[in-house]
């Protein structure tokens, strides 16, 4: 009986991540990018994790949401938002903010996700 070859097998990876977090998909581009360039084989779990769960349904205007939650002022959570289209666009991820744009409570579509996947 042989070992299973380590230099060859598979890796899990479990991610752990809201549907809504943009950080989030940045990252996950980024070890799509390092897998492809080392030739490593994962298999990606994905977990659901609610960033706001006490968010109403309607949601929040996404920098009245940064400035209640982490203290951002206007021109930080437009900084950040700029930040975020750049780095999205490196990775192929159109991040199209505005002015109006909207946080929402993430609940329902962790559910379908996970209906979905039996």
């Amino acid at each position: 009986m042989t070992s299973p070859d380590p230099v060859h097998a598979t890796l899990q990876i479990d991610i752990v991540s809201d549907v809504m977090c943009p950080w989030c998909l940045v990252g996950f581009r980024q070890l799509e990018q390092a897998l492809d360039a080392t030739g490593i084989t994962a298999n990606p779990r994905w977990h659901p994790f609610e960033l706001n769960p006490s968010m109403p349904p309607e949601g929040q205007n996404l920098a009245d949401h940064m400035a209640e939650k982490y203290g951002a002022s206007p021109a930080q959570s437009q900084e950040n938002r700029t930040r975020l289209q750049h780095l999205g666009a490196d990775l192929g991820i159109a991040f199209n903010f505005t002015d109006s744009s909207r946080i929402v409570n993430t609940f329902r579509a962790h559910q379908l996700l996970d209906w979905a996947e039996t």
